[in-house]
């Protein structure tokens, strides 16, 4: 059996339930990534759906390869991995008694190879638009604050919560080593990222690992922006990379 899914164009798409195996990599910069073999749940040549052990942001590019049937190839059809890029479009918290046992994850792919941009920052995320020449869909790089108020409410961006969260911040050096650290509180948080008070002077694309005593979590992040506030006191915006921040009984 398959089911019918629709593209952003409002195109239908037959997707086919074959559960074949699937090695995705997220790639978070020039020498930081992380990989998974995972099986499919659905495939069509335009798209995939899978589950992730970790939460990949929406918009987030990744690599995967599939030994994918030849007629739902877009090119290689000869090689036994079938290499495309995905970007994602879904990520949903799998939940069994209270407790998260991964992620279901949704990709759109958009061909043999990334865009430059990419190669330049892989840490930037992207979306999708109707193409002016009637292909499938054309991928842009994201909005910095876009409009979210017509997407179903697990697609639009986490709500922060003005919470004090203690936590241990390290600075990563280009080798991924530990160059200085700190403990530091939250000014905010969601599941997906957070404000931190600190005193490291860093830029945007800055990598920082957070980790929480209370939850027993460390955490890849990067540093989206930084503030001063009327205190003198640095902000850091955080993007949490490798794992959500758990806010279970938090209203």
């Amino acid at each position: 059996m398959s089911t019918i899914v629709t593209d952003p164009d409002n195109r239908r798409i037959q997707r086919y339930p074959l559960a074949l195996p699937a090695r995705v990599e997220v790639k978070v910069d020039g020498k930081l990534s992380w990989n998974e073999i995972t099986r499919l749940e659905d495939i069509s040549a335009f798209g995939a759906g899978f589950k992730l052990r970790r939460p990949v942001k929406r918009g987030r590019l990744v690599v995967m390869s599939v030994p994918m049937p030849r007629q739902l190839r877009c090119y290689d059809y000869l090689e036994p991995q079938y290499r495309v890029w995905g970007l994602v479009r879904r990520c949903v918290s799998l939940t069994s008694a209270g407790a998260t046992e991964g992620y279901a994850i949704g990709v759109a792919f958009i061909g043999k190879h990334p865009p430059g941009t990419f190669q330049d920052d892989p840490s930037k995320l992207y979306d999708l638009k109707s193409r002016e020449d009637g292909g499938l869909w054309q991928l842009v790089e994201a909005e910095t604050n876009p409009d979210e108020s017509d997407l179903p409410a697990y697609l639009r961006r986490h709500t922060r919560f003005a919470i004090p969260e203690s936590l241990l911040l390290e600075m990563l050096d280009e080798n991924g080593d530990v160059a200085a650290s700190e403990i530091s509180v939250t000014e905010n948080i969601s599941l997906g990222g957070a404000a931190v008070f600190t005193s490291f002077n860093v830029e945007p694309g800055a990598f920082l690992r957070v980790k929480s005593e209370r939850h027993e979590l460390s955490i890849i992040s990067i540093v989206r922006g930084k503030r001063i506030g009327d205190d003198g006191i640095i902000r850091l915006h955080l993007e949490f990379i490798d794992h959500f921040f758990p806010l279970e009984g938090i209203d």
